[in-house]
């Protein structure tokens, strides 16, 4: 039997940690570009727009003790890149990075625009316990490996319908993913937008777990995100 000093710090720990549950692949941009694309800008090198470019990610609690934990919404807009626009799709490319020290975890305002998931802000002390956690050896690595790299194979599809096939590279694994989105703009800008499940043991991860898995980190993530492209 726990006593109340091993409960408190029971609890303290697992409200620290989140977890997954699989949610439609819908295209839920957090910033909402301009539509009307038309044809692709013209050929050339283009450097995404960090401070309107966005990668947020979902993560749920699982496990026996869930309810002692909460879910998690984590963003980084912090991401940078070159995007090279080609005479089709087919013929573009890009590469992005991604700042781990960068991701903000359970802004306050982001945990409302996420709905019922999300509900209320989280202790400061537990937010900081998620950050170390995804910032620890053990997951992120930050220490040894500070960028995730995502690097396009190819592109294909049209712009309200496209696929990327994707090298991303998380704490020293690399993997290959597939990844929709749809891409929108005008004559000032280009956005790729998209949102996507996506198992935390595809990219080489191992889930969180305390407790011989009473608190767990479900491994399916959901992944949104914005990058915008200046043309103008």
């Amino acid at each position: 039997m726990f006593n109340r000093v091993a409960i408190a710090a029971v609890v303290l720990i697992l409200s620290a940690c989140g977890a997954p549950r699989p949610r439609p692949s819908v295209p839920q941009p957090p910033i909402h570009p301009a539509p009307g694309l038309q044809s692709l800008p013209p050929p050339g090198a283009y450097t995404i727009d960090s401070q309107n470019s966005e990668l947020r990610i979902l993560v749920y609690r699982a496990g026996p003790l869930a309810n002692l934990g909460h879910n998690h919404v984590m963003v980084n807009r912090a991401v940078t890149g070159l995007v090279q626009v080609g005479s089709s799709i087919s013929a573009s490319s890009f590469a992005l990075k991604v700042p781990v020290e960068g991701f903000v975890v359970d802004d306050a305002e982001a945990r409302r625009e996420e709905g019922s998931d999300f509900p209320g802000d989280i202790p400061p002390d537990a937010k900081s316990g998620t950050r170390r956690n995804m910032l620890s050896a053990a997951v992120l690595n930050a220490a040894e490996f500070p960028e995730i790299t995502v690097t396009s194979v190819t592109l294909s599809g049209t712009p309200d319908a496209l696929s990327a096939e994707l090298t991303i590279s998380v704490a020293g694994h690399e993997a290959k993913i597939s990844a929709p989105c749809v891409l929108q703009g005008d004559e000032h800008r280009l956005t790729a937008a998209g949102s996507m499940e996506l198992r935390q043991t595809a990219v080489g991860l191992a889930p969180y777990s305390l407790l011989h898995g009473a608190l767990q980190v479900e491994d399916a993530m959901q992944l949104k995100f914005s990058i915008v492209v200046p043309i103008s």
